[in-house]
């Protein structure tokens, strides 16, 4: 899951930041309205966890232009402002969740998984593809009975490839969603990332459609 955090505060920022990539999430930090939105226009991302507090724009404003515009892009608020008024105007203008400041790293995972479920069109956490299962929550992978183990981009690469599995993902997609915004990738990281999980989970787990990208494959061997 590609995260985009959007949090001023920079102790905030980087505890949950740590926390979130412990559990294999992808999570890029912006500090302002005006880079989350840029990050938004260049980068693709599964989920947002938004502050509304911002320096530059109230985040809540922010929130309404891109429902306005048409941005689907599930959102959690993630604030201090603990009135009833507050969480109201939060949902109507359009956020997903919202969760106060204080609190609890895993409250905050299991909601952000609940909605990537809800926006994949899933109500239910473990996902199979025939003898392959794999847990969203915990990252685990289970193939033909056998745990394996993923590394972090491993694991991003899988998940990417089970949300749309119906679907033709370019390799700038699948870049973003195993580096989001880091800027020194190898040229051949995909590729190498692909090599690993043929090799884990078999060679046909991944489909190169020459020209367009990768797609989900059959699992096994």
């Amino acid at each position: 899951m590609h995260l985009l955090l959007i949090e001023d505060d920079e102790l905030v920022a980087s505890g949950v930041t740590a926390g979130l990539r412990l559990h294999g999430l992808m999570v890029d930090w912006v500090g302002t309205a005006a880079a989350a939105q840029a990050a938004l226009d260049s980068f693709h991302f599964d989920v947002c966890v938004l502050d509304l507090g911002l320096p530059d724009e109230d985040g809540m404003a922010l929130l309404r232009r891109w429902r306005t515009r048409g941005q689907s892009l599930p959102v959690l608020v993630l604030t201090a402002r603990d009135a009833v008024e507050n969480r109201v105007e939060g949902l109507q203008a359009g956020a997903d969740d919202y969760l106060l400041k204080p609190f609890d790293l895993d409250e905050l995972l299991a909601r952000l998984h609940a909605l990537h479920r809800r926006a994949a069109g899933r109500s239910v956490n473990q996902v199979n593809h025939g003898p392959l299962s794999f847990m969203a929550s915990t990252g685990e992978v289970v193939l033909d009975g056998a745990r394996i183990d993923l590394s972090r981009r491993e694991l991003a690469l899988l998940r990417a490839l089970l949300q749309h599995p119906q679907y033709v993902l370019s390799a700038e997609r699948l870049r973003d969603s195993l580096y989001g915004l880091e800027q020194d990738v190898e040229s051949n990281a995909i590729n190498v990332h692909i090599h690993h999980l043929r090799r884990k989970l078999g060679p046909n787990i991944v489909e190169t459609v020459r020209g367009q990208g990768y797609r989900l494959g059959e699992a096994g061997w």
